[in-house]
């Protein structure tokens, strides 16, 4: 039968004991290594428990990693596509800027053609009204602009100043169907009158007999009767000749060589303003009875 209560040593001899022990080891493991076998075998038993127990914190630490790759791979992507959309209206804004040089330049050349003070106007409006052709440059009575003057741009005659305001005026196109122009066949001197057609791209010629010598090809340039345009400025270049033994008259259709459909800019020509209300006033004359008006 075993006692109840069995006796050992006490509690102070088992500390001494451990305590010995500990100095022993201790002096054994600073002197001649003896627990290291027994240190390695035991990290080695726990390098698998210590990876296991790591594992979800080294995994944290790769995906926080990688989204925070990401979302910067994100922004610089976001910055790289808002800079090249920067850079690509920089470059519109620059090709645009280089037409607009270009056709300035073409204008300035003109203007030496011309021979005479010219002022650059830009485009402000088109008419949408089908029955006339008319335009709005940003010149007014301001800057010395006034009824009648001719305007031009780089390839020829655009048409004249019909209604002058303050900062602004109105330009009626040589197509427009009310207007005319007195020109000249550039190859032989024959004279005829360009009226509007109401199409952008077609004069017609009037009151020219079936034998006239023009055919298509041909330049037709002012020819400065009447005191308004510049003689010698293109107007049109013959693109169809049709001769009827019915009618005494060739239907001659012309394209104007100012590019009528694409302007931005012209070039108003400054002229003596008394002398184009003279012209105005003898346009108005009325031929004699049975004659018709001379080109």
């Amino acid at each position: 039968m075993k006692p109840l209560f069995r006796q050992g040593p006490s509690i102070t001899v088992r500390v001494i004991v451990l305590a010995l022990l500990s100095i022993l080891l201790m002096a054994l493991d600073q002197r001649q290594g003896v627990p290291e076998p027994i240190r390695y075998t035991l990290a080695a038993m726990v390098y698998p428990i210590r990876v296991v127990v790591d594992f979800p914190f080294e995994m944290g630490n790769v995906i926080s990693r990688e989204l925070s790759g990401r979302r910067r791979l994100m922004a610089e992507n976001e910055r790289l596509q808002a800079q090249r959309l920067l850079n690509e209206a920089r470059l519109q804004k620059l090709d645009a800027l280089e037409e607009e040089n270009i056709r300035l330049r073409q204008l300035l050349d003109s203007s030496y053609d011309v021979g005479k003070p010219v002022l650059i106007a830009p485009l402000m409006r088109v008419s949408l009204d089908p029955y006339s052709h008319l335009i709005q440059i940003g010149k007014g009575a301001r800057d010395s602009i006034f009824h009648g003057q001719p305007v031009l741009d780089a390839d020829g005659i655009v048409g004249q100043v019909d209604k002058v305001g303050p900062l602004s005026a109105m330009v009626r196109l040589i197509t427009d169907p009310s207007h005319a122009i007195p020109v000249r066949v550039n190859r032989n001197g024959i004279r005829s009158i360009a009226v509007g057609t109401g199409n952008l791209h077609e004069l017609k010629l009037t009151n020219l007999p079936n034998n006239t010598d023009i055919r298509a090809g041909d330049l037709l340039i002012t020819s400065g009767l009447g005191g308004r345009f510049p003689r010698g400025y293109p107007v049109a270049r013959v693109k169809s000749v049709t001769t009827d033994p019915g009618p005494p008259f060739a239907r001659v259709l012309a394209s104007p060589t100012a590019a009528l459909d694409r302007l931005q800019e012209v070039l108003v020509v400054k002229r003596d303003q008394k002398a184009v209300r003279l012209t105005s006033t003898g346009d108005k004359v009325e031929p004699p009875p049975g004659k018709q008006p001379g080109p």
